[in-house]
């Protein structure tokens, strides 16, 4: 197998592996792992607003509002208007989403994100530096990305707009 065949195999097992991981958690939780994330930083937080939680995550607030709401459906969380500012809206974790969250298997971007911050500072920047230039050579610098390790859509909302104009502008 040559160099770039290697490469292309090494991106197809990560791919494959997130692939398997969203499918684990979906099975096991009924839950996305943007999801999961999400309740993990009520739980951690506490009292946050929904600003605060899109910054946490790096999500947009109008991504989070959309999980927010599929998480209060299910009963998993609940929000309130702040009693000090009518504008800010809180969040918090329902005792079932507090047992959700207990059972819940620990998203991909967890074990990977222990596993990188043990590696050397040289190592880091390495695969950094690495993984920026393979997003650039498939043309994927521009496309807008958080750090959830999941396939799709983040909200589970088609957007064939936003992935049909990425193929446009090959």
């Amino acid at each position: 197998m040559n160099n770039a065949d290697e490469v292309l195999v090494a991106l197809r097992r990560v791919i494959r592996a997130t692939d398997l991981h969203s499918k684990y958690l979906s099975k096991t939780t009924g839950l996305t792992a943007p999801q999961i994330l999400l309740l993990q930083s009520i739980r951690d937080k506490g009292q946050v607003t929904i600003g605060e939680l899109a910054a946490e995550v790096s999500l947009s607030q109008a991504t989070v509002t959309t999980i927010l709401d599929r998480l209060e459906k299910r009963d998993l969380i609940y929000r309130e208007r702040s009693s000090t500012d009518k504008r800010k809206v809180h969040a918090f974790l329902t005792e079932s989403g507090t047992e959700t969250l207990r059972d819940a298997p620990t998203p991909l971007q967890d074990q990977f994100t222990r596993q990188f911050n043990d590696l050397q500072d040289w190592e880091q920047t390495m695969i950094i530096a690495s993984l920026q230039r393979v997003a650039q050579m498939m043309d994927a610098q521009h496309i807008d990305a958080s750090p959830v390790l999941d396939v799709g859509i983040l909200d589970r909302q088609t957007n064939t707009s936003e992935e049909n104009q990425v193929y446009k502008n090959k």
